[in-house]
């Protein structure tokens, strides 16, 4: 029994070990990359080449996504609502839970999939071919020229993406709604002018950007701590997608929590 205390004991302390300076180098990382960000030279062209990237190259994927989630959405709420004689709230219903934790959500697991993992490639394969070093001993800061670029542009594009999707999901859930399963559409749209308000579309947004700085800081991060060559550069993309999803989905409570008071 004293052998299984000490073991606990001392798997603990090594986990705090290990995960405390982690921690305390992501903190001085994320102070590092809003001080590069308020000084110049100001990279405007890396900026709006790494929104086109994070916003029109994920626009298709975002375009699918939510257009197929807004269907089913409605096609499984009309099926639990019909059993109620209430199918008419279908639109309001699926419009609220779009805008306020689908959009948001689904969009920001979808840019942490695609952009995070190019994010820590990129940079982590110029780590190991040591062109960040070359950057430093040519005077630029690798941080300024590299990370802030990508972060503050996916922090832009991804309320951008998010109203694509709030769109899109509902376009696809009123076909649904009143071209296949026979929805008054003027029941529908009054109702949905009902429930329907402007805060929760802002909820929708403000997390869509959090989101974003998550994602990029996450990736950023990941590819400047890669070590060990291709096997590491493997190892870094795996874990800026694995973390920055993670994350998205651990913030999204909190941030949910947070809005409900404020807005």
């Amino acid at each position: 029994m004293v052998a299984i205390v000490k073991n606990g004991v001392s798997w603990v302390g090594a986990s705090v070990l290990e995960v405390t300076p982690a921690i305390g180098r992501l903190v001085l990382y994320i102070f590092s990359t809003f001080f590069w960000f308020l000084k110049p030279p100001f990279r405007r062209t890396l900026f709006f080449e790494q929104m086109v990237f994070m916003g029109n190259k994920s626009l298709f994927i975002v375009l699918l996504t939510s257009s197929f989630s807004g269907m089913v959405f409605a096609y499984q709420i009309y099926l639990g609502f019909t059993a109620f004689s209430v199918d008419s709230f279908v639109g309001p219903i699926v419009a609220i839970a779009v805008c306020k934790e689908l959009a948001p959500v689904f969009t920001g697991l979808v840019v942490a999939g695609r952009c995070g993992a190019a994010m820590a490639a990129q940079i982590g394969t110029m780590k190991v071919t040591e062109q960040v070093d070359a950057l430093e001993c040519m005077g630029v800061n690798s941080v300024q020229y590299l990370a802030v670029p990508r972060v503050f542009a996916t922090v832009i594009t991804m309320p951008m993406l998010c109203m694509i999707f709030m769109l899109i999901a509902n376009l696809g859930s009123w076909v649904i709604g009143v071209k296949v399963l026979g929805i008054d559409p003027v029941m529908y749209f009054s109702k949905l002018s009902d429930f329907m308000n402007l805060p929760m579309i802002i909820e929708g947004l403000i997390k869509a950007s959090f989101f974003g700085f998550l994602i990029s800081i996450i990736g950023t991060y990941q590819g400047f701590a890669v070590k060990g060559g291709a096997e590491g550069v493997g190892r870094g993309t795996n874990m800026a997608v694995v973390w920055g999803m993670i994350m998205v989905l651990i913030s999204d409570f909190f941030l949910t929590a947070i809005l409900a008071k404020i807005l």
